[in-house]
């Protein structure tokens, strides 16, 4: 049955943008002008510097100073921190990406990259301030609760995860540390043509993301077209199709402050099912598990909205 539902539901998408190309060309206007205008300047140079960093020695500088910062924390090695460090500053995809570039590049065991990847995979704080609390919540005194909120739920669900990947014991903990601390003076093969390397793999990594920020525009215009979201089984779907929409959708629904600010703040969390899928074309180079990682985000949105809740009515 499995093999025969995603064929049917290409060829039932196909058909439905040959009948009704209208919604189909705006989806795909509204997707390209947002990764244009929005992702294209603001994750690029992300992921080219975070790049050259992976493979220069800055990365040794970034290890030994986030190793103070987080490692003792999050129990991870030191050149885990860096992943850290971009998942939750950077913004989606960034957290995946790093993460996978640190296990090809054999600076993190496969465990530690599972960790990782379970809560280091974020929502920027820019994105945060200016699109949710500014443009759609309007609302200037949300913004510290929003992005403490936002911020606390994966370093609390990061305390729950760790038990799933230390395997009951205090070794796997430990494995990181070490994995960390012989990696960290290892020379690196310095190549002439690093940066071209790092602008192609940049290139090829926005790429897919404007890829699937286009086709996910694109369902959520026909989705809104036939009025998908009216229907209740199918409210809270819709919106999660793709975050920016998502929110927009949220935001203008006839609910009280409250719980758009609750919904806003879940979405904001999970990220959407668009950056899933950008985080699964990233993470499957170095053949990390999807369905640990879509378990963990909605574990993590769910203690997002918990937060949210206890913010507003306690």
């Amino acid at each position: 049955m499995k093999s025969y539902l995603f064929p049917f539901s290409v060829l039932l998408l196909f058909l439905t943008m040959l009948l009704f190309p209208a919604p189909v060309l705006k989806g795909a206007s509204d997707g390209l002008l947002l990764w244009f205008h929005t992702v294209l300047p603001t994750l690029l140079p992300f992921i080219l510097v975070c790049d050259l960093m992976l493979h220069t020695r800055a990365i040794h500088w970034i290890a030994r100073i986030g190793n103070r910062l987080f490692s003792r924390l999050f129990r991870t090695s030191s050149y885990g921190s860096f992943a850290i460090l971009s998942g939750f500053l950077c913004g989606y995809p960034m957290g995946a990406k790093v993460t996978t570039d640190l296990l090809l590049s054999g600076l993190i065991s496969r465990s530690e990259a599972c960790y990782l990847l379970s809560f280091c995979n974020n929502t920027s704080p820019m994105f945060v301030i200016s699109f949710l609390v500014l443009q759609n919540l309007k609302n200037p005194s949300l913004m510290i609760p929003a992005l403490v909120i936002v911020i606390l739920s994966p370093i609390l669900c990061s305390f729950l995860f760790r038990l799933r990947y230390r395997s009951g014991s205090s070794a796997q903990t430990s494995s990181f540390q070490t994995h960390g601390s012989k990696s960290i003076d290892s020379p690196f093969h310095q190549d002439e043509d690093l940066l071209d390397t790092c602008i192609m793999r940049g290139i090829e990594t926005i790429t897919k993301v404007g890829g699937y920020i286009m086709l996910f525009s694109v369902l959520t215009t026909l989705a809104e077209t036939f009025h998908i979201a009216s229907v209740p089984v199918l409210s809270a779907l819709v919106p999660s199709l793709e975050i920016t929409c998502g929110i927009q959708q949220i935001c203008s629904l006839p609910l009280s402050s409250e719980q758009i600010f609750i919904r806003s703040l879940t979405l904001t969390s999970f990220g959407g099912f668009c950056a899933a899928f950008q985080t699964r074309s990233i993470i499957k180079k170095g053949g990390l598990p999807f369905r640990p990682y879509i378990t963990e985000k909605l574990i993590t949105a769910s203690v997002t909205s918990f937060l949210a809740f206890c913010y507003l009515f306690f």
